[in-house]
């Protein structure tokens, strides 16, 4: 039996989990006691750890809360390895950090500036609490990504996971070919804090700017380091000891949404990064190359910016130019670019951010630097691209996800290149795959 202490008191651990008197009825967790089960649960299954049925229990105690279950034979070691990420991750100087953090930002008139007002229509009024990333892979994952804020409908349904941006963000990776997208959700948020996930950081109406951050969780000065603190210890999870590096960190935030991300790494790692004709740090999309997440850490970081995951549902459409954003065809390649370098750290941990940027846009630009429209050279990816491109271009507002599953999206762009185009004076030319077709049913044909 795996049996250790998630320690610092009962009190203490109560405020790094959701509060169960909060979350929606329709979940079903009544206490702490099934609010910390449930996403040790989660953890587990996102690390793909096999336990014994019905062996997981999570009891209170004087010290905290003691978490038991048997692992299935032969994951043992890395049961171990979980119970000790587990129990690092919530103790004072990782989660602690981002309450700490947190309680300064409360005393502050920064927090929650729109509190008792709506800011969009589905979450009600503006409510702001800790959330720290639980849920997700805490052993066996093989990569981290930074993202803004969690959105207050994860904490209410106690489940960060289940939502359009993870799950779209599992479809990339699984097109880039990864086969476990799931080891792929480990995610630290610049700001662990709960809020409206919409209306609280769109422009003009920006509560969460980049300060907040360099206030209170990346804040040497008062030791409020939460966002280097939680990234240190994940990106350097046991199984990953023996390799140069630590794990790749893909830095998630479009120029176009939720920047927020790449801004603070931008500031945090100013001297570390590449400058500009005029000397300034940069921190663009598709961006690589190497960081120290801390001064003294003993390993370097190789990271990638990346789109946030969603952005290209929210901002992709069609335009006239697909060499730059918003056009979908550049955001989806973007992100199959962003999937591939990490791809390719699964296969090799050693590989320079630069050589496995390089490959990546190759597969998926025809270019090392995924400069101008997306020309891959393999029709199969060319074909990728355009049924995520329909998928995201084509929402059902109803059912609140894509019109189209990936296989039906990936029939319609076959159909579609089949369609002549009449281009005078040449006559009918292919389009080829292009998801720029529309979202009804695909022409039979189109002619002057």
């Amino acid at each position: 039996m795996t049996q250790y202490l998630l320690g610092g008191g009962v009190p203490y651990i109560d405020r790094v989990y959701p509060d169960p008197t909060l979350l929606d009825p329709k979940v079903g967790l009544h206490t702490h006691e099934d609010v910390i089960t449930h996403f040790t649960a989660s953890s587990l299954a996102q690390d793909g750890i096999a336990i014994e049925p019905g062996s997981l229990s999570v009891t209170a105690g004087d010290q905290g809360y003691t978490v038991r279950f048997t692992p299935a034979t032969g994951y043992e070691a890395q049961a171990a390895a979980f119970a000790q990420m587990h129990a690092t991750s919530l103790d004072a100087a990782h989660a602690g950090l981002a309450l700490q953090g947190f309680d300064a930002c409360a005393r502050t008139p920064a927090f929650n500036p729109m509190a008792g007002y709506p800011v969009n229509g589905s979450d009600g009024p503006s409510l702001w609490l800790p959330c720290l990333p639980l849920g997700m892979p805490l052993a066996n994952h093989r990569a981290v990504t930074t993202l803004h804020y969690p959105p207050i409908v994860a904490y209410r349904t106690a489940d960060y996971l289940n939502n359009m941006t993870l799950r779209r963000w599992a479809q990339i990776l699984t097109c880039a070919g990864l086969t476990n997208p799931s080891l792929y959700h480990t995610i630290v948020d610049v700001n662990p804090i709960a809020a409206p996930g919409s209306g609280e950081s769109e422009y003009p109406n920006d509560y969460f700017p980049i300060n907040l951050t360099s206030l209170f969780f990346d804040n040497d000065a008062d030791g409020l380091t939460y966002v280097r603190s939680m990234l240190e210890l994940m990106l350097n999870p046991p199984w990953n000891a023996s390799n140069p590096y630590t794990l790749p960190l893909l830095v998630g935030g479009s120029p176009l949404y939720d920047p927020q991300g790449p801004g603070w790494f931008r500031i945090r790692y100013k001297d570390q990064l590449p400058k500009d004709q005029n000397g300034s740090p940069t921190a663009e999309v598709l961006q690589a190359g190497f960081v120290r997440i801390n001064p003294m850490s003993s390993k370097r970081t190789p990271y990638l910016i990346a789109n946030h995951m969603i952005a290209a549902g929210v901002t992709g459409t069609c335009t006239g130019d697909p060499s730059r954003i918003p056009d979908i065809r550049k955001y989806e390649a973007q992100d199959l670019v962003a999937a591939t370098f990490l791809s390719l750290y699964a296969d090799n941990p050693a590989i320079d951010p630069a050589d496995a940027k390089r490959q990546a846009c190759e597969r998926w630009f025809g270019t090392a630097d995924g400069s101008g429209a997306p020309k891959p050279p393999s029709k199969d990816d060319a074909l990728v691209i355009c049924a995520l491109a329909q998928m995201d271009l084509c929402f059902d507002p109803v059912k609140i996800a894509p019109k189209y599953t990936y296989d039906e999206a990936r029939q319609r762009c076959m159909q579609a290149s089949q369609v002549p185009t009449w281009v005078p004076p040449f006559g009918p030319l292919l389009q080829g795959y292009d998801p720029c077709f529309g979202c009804g049913p695909v022409l039979k044909a189109r002619v002057p």
